[in-house]
């Protein structure tokens, strides 16, 4: 078997599965985009994920499409091919934009959940505040049912019948300590919010700056696509 017999046996079998790769690609981008909600910045944020974690398919699909360059084609695939090359670059340039947005959204989805964790332990300080002061004023027996019925963060201390004072002040205790631990429960849920969306960002802008400088790169290997003659190997 001669060489360019070999080069179109190879050309036969990883071209289809070059388109093919590239058309599971496009049916995840539209997955992706559908329904669209371009407003909310977690939805932003997780699309980017979406769009640069899978991109190894159709940067594989393209390779496979253009290999061989223009030996043994079909009338079909000149256009076709010409569509993809600037396709390629489109879409570098595309990735290129994710990464700004991703940056972006990191800091407009931080601020959104610090306020959910700032509301949230804001509710609890007030339950804690108002049994702080209902503590002085009620009944050992009142103390209990406010605090067995609260969603506070708190632990009912052992009820001492023979001295209501000393259990007081245990109950009071209680809930400087529980607003304590509510204050720093607080600070480490912004904390990790913080780290996991920097980590994902991260990543993904990475990903797409790499996603960029391959496509761009496939852009101008392919350029006999977009002449008019056959041309010889980039």
């Amino acid at each position: 078997m001669t060489q360019s017999d070999k080069q179109f046996w190879s050309s036969s079998i990883l071209r289809p599965v070059g388109y093919g790769l590239l058309v599971l690609a496009l049916l995840d981008v539209i997955a992706t985009f559908v329904p669209s909600n371009f407003t909310d910045p977690n939805w932003e944020f997780q699309t980017i994920g979406s769009l640069v974690e899978p991109v190894p398919i159709p940067l594989l699909g393209l390779m496979l499409v253009l290999y061989g360059d223009a030996n043994n084609r079909k009338k079909w695939e000149k256009p076709v091919l010409k569509l993809f090359s600037w396709a390629a670059l489109l879409v570098g340039l595309l990735f290129l934009l994710l990464i700004p947005l991703a940056i972006t959204d990191v800091g407009r989805l931080e601020a959104i959940k610090n306020v959910q964790v700032s509301n949230q332990s804001a509710h609890q300080l007030s339950q804690l505040q108002q049994l702080g002061e209902q503590v002085h004023t009620g009944t050992i027996q009142d103390i209990s049912n406010l605090i067995s019925h609260s969603s506070a963060p708190f632990y009912l201390p052992p009820i001492d019948v023979q001295d209501p004072q000393k259990f007081k002040n245990q109950v009071s205790a209680e809930i400087t300590q529980a607003k304590k631990q509510v204050q720093i429960q607080a600070e480490m849920s912004k904390a990790q919010n913080h780290v996991a969306l920097l980590k994902d960002a991260l990543k993904w802008s990475l990903g797409a700056l790499v996603s960029t400088v391959l496509f761009i790169r496939l852009w101008q290997v392919s350029s006999w696509t977009r002449q008019n003659g056959k041309s010889k190997k980039a």
